[in-house]
Parts: C-alpha cells; sequence; structure tokens
C-alpha cells in the first residue's frame, strides 16, 4: 500500500475533511470489521491532525464504556454512562464538543496535557449506540460545529456495515 498516514496540519479544515475521507473510503473500501475500521480512523485522525488522543471507546456491557483501538498515551480503560465527557455523549446519543476540559463538570483527566475534547457517538447499522469517538487537543477551543458535522459524518461508516 502507498504512504497511508496523511499530514493535513497545513490545510485548510474543510479540504483536511475532504482528503480524510477520500482516504478512509479508498482504506475501508470492501471491509466489514467495526474493530479495524476504528483502529485505521484512529491512526489517520491522530496522525492527520496531530491530536493529542484519538480513539474509541466500545458499549461492552449496558451503561458501560471500553478502551477500543487508539492512538496516544494510555487512555482510561472503563467509563461509565454519564461519567465524564464520553459517558455523556454515551448517555445522551449526541456529540459533545468541550472547548475547556476543566469546564467540564465531571471530566475524567486521563492526560493531564488534555485542554479541549469532542466526542461523538458511533451507531450501528440498526441504530443503536455501538461506541464513541474520543478526540483531545493540548490546545483549547480545537474543536468547533465543522469538526462535529465531519466526524458524525465519517463515524456514518459504521451505520452503513452489514
Amino acid at each position: 500500500m502507498a504512504e497511508s498516514t496523511l499530514d493535513l496540519r497545513d490545510l485548510p479544515k474543510d479540504r483536511a475533511y475532504d482528503e480524510l475521507e477520500r482516504t478512509l473510503e479508498a482504506v475501508l473500501a470492501g471491509l466489514a470489521d467495526p474493530i479495524a475500521a476504528m483502529a485505521t480512523m484512529s491512526a489517520l485522525l491522530h496522525h492527520g491532525f496531530g491530536h493529542l488522543w484519538t480513539g474509541f471507546y466500545r458499549v461492552v456491557a449496558p451503561d458501560l464504556l471500553r478502551v477500543g483501538p487508539y492512538q496516544g498515551t494510555l487512555g482510561c480503560l472503563e467509563i461509565p454512562f454519564g461519567k465524564g465527557v464520553c459517558g455523556a455523549a454515551a448517555r445522551d446519543l449526541r456529540t459533545v464538543v468541550v472547548p475547556d476540559v476543566h469546564a467540564f463538570p465531571g471530566h475524567i483527566t486521563c492526560d493531564a496535557r488534555s485542554r479541549s475534547e469532542i466526542v461523538v457517538p458511533v451507531l450501528d447499522a440498526s441504530g443503536a449506540l455501538l461506541a464513541v469517538l474520543d478526540i483531545d487537543s493540548d490546545r483549547p477551543a480545537t474543536f468547533d460545529d465543522e469538526d462535529r458535522r465531519r466526524l458524525e459524518a465519517l463515524v456514518g461508516w459504521f451505520a452503513r456495515v452489514p
């Protein structure tokens, strides 16, 4: 395979996401394995944008998330629904954008360098919660509505896989 690690940091955000989307479509074509897709998405997002932590927390029991494929330092192993940003996104089935993690009540600190975060629910083909995509940045206010929209579209891949 050709070079698959993208460096999107110097591109305007809309062009960076366009390039990421094209790459993911090509790399994941014909794949029906959600764990492999999580690993691939984590790597491309993490290295492409230079995030601090990028990965998935999978639903493993009612109201419980467990760390899945990721890039970065050690993550929390388990997160109950409703706890921290990931647990809030899982409980409410909505994307949570946090410009300042220190201002988020109940934030779980896995890496003290984290300053901002976005967590996106990942639904399977039946509409059930499969996981959440968690991305942390070492800069405040990294994520905005464009990130929310584009990341929600990217994780839509999981709802299209049988």
